[in-house]
């Protein structure tokens, strides 16, 4: 036992011996906001006990990760480099010591820069070193992106109110984060003191409330409600006056670091809200009001008992009503009235109400007041309050006394009688109204009708019992049966009469008799007593519709162009009626109809809207049925034909009849009048033109085989919808009799040329484009020089009728292109420096002609090269002047055909020619004279034509030029032996061409002889071992030319 426990000991010592330094660091990575407070704490162990640490700390950015940037030390107040100098001088980045080994960065207010791997480092305090001596963490530093957002408002509410506010809390992060939210109060009295708690969300979406709103959470009193994904509603129910003050947001977003641990990267507030409560006051009070407190029997009484209180609707009230300490009625909480036993059954007979109009207003009505009636009546209101210990108590409070006096019926009534008009038209209503004032009992009442001067019988109409009951005449039964006599009880003092669709019979006095009656008895013993009776007349005139029945036509636009609208008005007078309706009908006579008087006979009928209101057609349609629309305002007194794209055959004359109508009252139809409107001419014209053409002359000048283009432009026109046919002219010269139709060009693109274009056969040449809707182009290829003229454009204007037919609106021409077609300008230039030459007779005699300038590149050139020699008794010194004679020596045509220029040569060509021509390029000619005779001397020039070729392929010479002088000696040569076997043939061919055959004829027979002794001779051959001698036949080179000798050249490998 002892030697385990020195064992231990032992090791103990060793563990302390070995102890080594650990720096640790708080983990990362550690990921905080922008602004956001920002510790690192950092501990060390394993060291030497007794002696205080330090610590400092590094970064290492992102962009230079390799490189320490010192930041903050506990040891060293100048540690840290430029960048974060200023900052920690400031106090924005410390350290604080917690302990002798453990310190805690500070980092007040982060920034994007500030991300990177951070490092803590202790310097050593052991005297050796032993374990780490720091450690790293990195800091992602992100954009702040929570929003906490609420109105700033200022609210009143009223205690026991309910109060909503909604806050939206948003934030954008990629990381995975929470967020908490919470509803605060602030007291407005003391700005110092910490805010109290309402409820909040946290940020493990638990809710939870401050101490004081705990058990108004747990009632249901306060809520927090989420809305949506960003919006947080408070509900507050049942306001107390501690509730006010300053109400705020306040979110926070957490984030998880790498130790499990959460942090609140960034806190906010919103706006705050001003809330103020006014308390309620529990006490109440009573009043009692009426219109009067003095009444007639038969009379109502109506008795309101008001309820003076802060927040009624929410408390407990009963009503009593008392009269003379007997109850009347009580009316509870529920508002269901419970009533005395002395008016349970007047109020079934309906002579009593009880109900509660409002909250805190409740209505006592007694009908039909008897004498026994009056007396004090008084309102006790008792209200019912639930303690917080659940019991129930009553606090009643009553009104003053209201005296009421009933005094005994006397019939006081009085009576008007009023009419919606004294006149009314024939078809309309006569409503008479008979109105009773002072009334206390029931009414009877009898209408009854006299002529208008009162001089016949009096006729009942109708009469209305006490009970509302209606009975009619017999003379009147029959209408009142179709509703045209109605007699109403509108209440109980008001009656009416209505007489609808009056007829002029109905012209008369009306008279209105009322009755008052009193109820006497009670129970089954009831008696009615007529107490008064007054009477009231009204006259009332129905003027007949025929009198001021009247049509009348008008139209805003008698003259309209094609494809306009036009609207014409039918006014009837007077208004419409339904009883007495029209019938009206558009009638129609085209343009160029001959009346002959008998107008109405040539009309036909458009369209008539018959006195039903429906539409009925014509036989007159014409082009107006699909283009027509017809119909008539709410009044029925203007009736309208609108016309749309309107053309010829809608020209005319209009008019409209109307024909009145009466309904029967068995719904029979009486027509009571015609009436025929005053004609409405129409004209139907072609719109005015608008067509423009550019009008600007000009000049133009082509050269032939080119191409002539003349634009016409058109620089307005009058629709969108216009087309135009185009016509082009040629005017050959100025005072021609007519102008020339080259080509015509319809509205539908159709091209017809003119007669002119056939004599000129320009049908292959001419050419016409619409190269836009208003741009018009003729072009003339390979113009000729005939093509020359003056040429302008001729447009014509077409529409399209409503019909659809197409018409010619108008033309208008082109200004004057004067065109002038003319050949190539002549720029033919032929090499004019003049030259000798001398040659020795037998030589080449090279001639030149040269053109560096020429009129078209398409141009082709006769070439002819002249001599001129001078006669023996003639030296002037002038080409082709007295005294010489000039002779053609060579010519080529422009078609490369020699001997077709301009001259015939004396030598011809052929084999045997001495000329040799020669073409080197398009623009240098040359001509070489062989063998040089002295009689070749002379003064040489070249000829030269240039032709091309017209638009009808033919050609024409255009122009001629001649080249300077070229003056050739020509120098005779000696005889000598060359040039006599040169000028001899068959000398020459003796000499240099005969030997050559013999020659190789004697070879070869040697050649042969020696064969024949080496065959002889081999085996000698082959004992001495000598080669023998081979030899070729030479190689002979000769000219066949006089000038050079034959020669005989030897080449290697001749002799072997």
């Amino acid at each position: 036992m002892a030697t385990g426990a020195l064992l231990l000991v032992c090791a103990l010592l060793v563990g302390v011996a070995v102890a080594q330094r650990v720096v640790t660091v708080q983990d990362g990575p550690l990921i905080r906001t922008e602004g956001s407070h920002v510790t690192i704490w950092c501990n060390v162990t394993g060291y030497k006990e007794g002696l205080e640490q330090d610590f400092e700390w590094s970064v290492y950015l992102p962009s230079v990760p390799d490189r320490e940037i010192r930041i903050v030390s506990t040891a060293q107040p100048n540690y840290a480099y430029a960048i974060y100098a200023q900052r920690v001088n400031s106090k924005e980045i410390y350290v604080e010591r917690l302990s002798r080994d453990s310190a805690m960065l500070h980092i007040t207010k982060a920034q994007a820069k500030d991300q990177g791997l951070f490092e803590c480092y202790t310097p050593n305090t052991d005297g050796r070193y032993l374990g780490s001596y720091s450690a790293r963490t990195n800091l992602t530093v992100i954009a702040d992106s929570l929003t906490v957002t609420a109105p700033a408002q200022t609210l009143s509410k009223v205690e026991g109110d309910t109060l909503q506010l909604t806050c939206e809390v948003s934030r954008t992060t990629m990381q995975h984060t929470h967020l908490s939210v919470g509803w605060y109060l602030r007291s407005p009295e003391d700005a110092s003191a910490s805010p109290q708690e309402l409820v909040t969300l946290s940020r493990d979406f638990v809710l939870r409330s401050g101490g004081p709103y705990r058990q108004r959470m747990a009632a249901g009193d306060l809520r927090l409600d989420k809305t949506s994904a960003t919006a947080y509603r408070l509900t507050i129910h049942k306001l107390q006056p501690v509730d006010q003050g300053l109400l705020y947001c306040q979110a926070a977003e957490w984030i998880q670091d790498a130790d499990g641990s959460w942090f609140a990267m960034t806190r906010k507030q919103s706006d705050k809200t001003q809330l103020r409560i006014q308390p309620t006051d529990r006490d109440f009070s009573i009043q009692v009001s009426t219109e009067r407190r003095s009444f007639t029997a038969g009379e109502s009484l109506e008795l309101r008992c008001t309820i003076e209180a802060q927040n009624v609707p929410e408390r407990f009230f009963s009503v009593s009503w008392v009269f003379s300490s007997s109850p009347v009625a009580v009316v509870g909480p529920s508002a269901v009235p419970l009533l005395g036993p002395d008016y349970v059954a007047r109020e079934a007979a309906g002579q009593m109400t009880v109900r509660k109009e409002s909250p805190n207003v409740h209505l006592l009505k007694l009908q039909h007041l008897h004498p026994e009636d009056a007396g004090k009546y008084i309102c006790r209101v008792t209200e019912r309050e639930k303690t917080p210990t659940g019991d129930f108590i009553d606090r009643s409070k009553r009104s003053r006394n209201v005296q009421i006096t009933v005094q005994s019926l006397k019939s006081n009534i009085t009576v008007t009688l009023s009419t919606n008009s004294s006149e009314v038209l024939e078809g309309d209503a006569i409503q008479l109204t008979c109105s009773v004032h002072a009334a206390t009992g029931p009414l009877s009442v009898v209408w009854l009708w006299t002529d208008k001067q009162a001089t016949g019988p009096a006729q009942e109409v109708a009469s209305v019992d006490r009970d509302g009951t209606v009975w009619h005449s017999p003379s009147y039964k029959e209408r009142a049966s179709y509703g045209e006599i109605r007699v109403e009880k509108v209440r109980s003092d008001s009656f009416t009469l209505s007489v609808y669709n009056a007829l002029p019979g109905d012209e008369g006095q009306y008279r209105c008799t009322v009755t008052e009656w009193l109820q006497t008895g009670t129970g089954l013993e009831l008696n009615w007593e007529k107490i008064g009776e007054k009477s009231a007349t009204k006259t009332a005139t129905v003027k007949t519709v025929e009198s001021s029945f009247m049509v009348s036509a008008s139209s805003r636009t008698p003259s309209i162009n094609f494809g306009d609208s036009f609207d014409l008005l039918c006014l009837v007078k007077p208004r419409h009626n339904p009883r007495v309706p029209t019938s009206v009908t558009w009638r129609f006579m085209p343009a160029g109809s001959d009346a002959d008087g008998t107008e109405e006979v040539e009309f036909k009928e458009l369209v008539t809207f018959t006195r039903e209101g429906t539409l009925q057609w014509g036989e007159q349609l014409l082009g107006l049925g699909t283009r027509t629309t017809v119909d008539r305002s709410h009044s029925n007194t203007n009736f309208r034909l609108s016309v749309t794209r309107a053309g010829r055959r809608e020209a005319g004359k209009y008019q409209c009849t109307a024909i009145l109508w009466r309904k029967n009252y068995d719904s029979s139809w009486s027509r009571v009048a015609n009436r025929t409107s005053n004609l409405l001419g129409i004209s139907v014209l072609q719109p005015e033109s608008k067509l423009r053409v550019h009008k600007t002359n000009q000049s133009q000048v082509y050269l032939e085989d080119s191409r002539v283009r003349i634009n016409c432009s058109i620089s307005s026109q009058t629709s969108q919808y216009s087309q135009h046919a185009v016509l082009w002219y040629v005017r050959r010269a100025t005072g021609s009799e007519s102008d020339e139709l080259l080509l015509r060009i319809e509205r539908s693109g159709a091209f017809e040329y003119g007669a002119y274009a056939d004599e000129e056969r320009l049908r292959r040449r001419v050419q016409a484009e619409r190269l836009s809707p208003r741009l018009f182009v003729l072009t003339l290829n390979k113009a000729e020089n005939s093509d020359s003229g003056t040429y302008y454009c001729l447009v014509e204007e077409w529409l399209r009728d409503p019909e659809g037919a197409w018409y010619q609106l108008a033309q208008d021409s082109s200004g004057f292109t004067q065109v002038l077609v003319r050949q190539p300008e002549v720029r033919l230039q032929v090499e004019e420096m003049d030259s000798n030459v001398t040659v020795e007779e037998s030589d080449a005699i090279r001639l030149g002609c040269s053109i560096p300038s020429q009129s078209s590149r398409d141009s082709r050139f006769s070439v002819s090269w002249y001599v001129e020699r001078e006669d023996e008794d003639d030296d002037e010194d002038q080409p082709g002047g007295e005294g010489r004679k000039r002779e053609c020596v060579f010519s080529i045509g422009h078609d490369a055909v020699f001997g077709n220029g301009n001259c015939s040569p004396r030598e011809g060509v052929g084999p045997n020619s001495r000329l040799q021509f020669g073409r080197m390029t398009s623009d240098q000619y040359s001509l070489t004279i062989q063998e040089a005779r002295p009689t070749d001397a002379g003064r040489y020039y070249c000829h030269v034509e240039e032709w091309l070729l017209n638009p009808r392929n033919a050609w024409y010479r255009l122009t001629t030029n001649n080249s300077g002088f070229t003056t050739v000696n020509v120098v005779q040569q000696e005889s000598t032996i060359q040039s006599v076997v040169c000028s001899n043939t068959s000398l020459f061919y003796f000499i240099f061409f005969y030997p050559f055959p013999i020659f190789g004829i004697l070879l070869i027979a040697v050649l042969l002889v020696r064969y024949k002794s080496r065959n002889n001779s081999k085996s000698q051959e082959g004992k001495n071992g000598a080669p023998l001698l081979w030899i070729k036949e030479p190689h002979l080179s000769y000219s066949p030319t006089c000038l050079d000798p034959p020669a005989l050249s030897l080449h290697p490998g001749s002799v072997d």
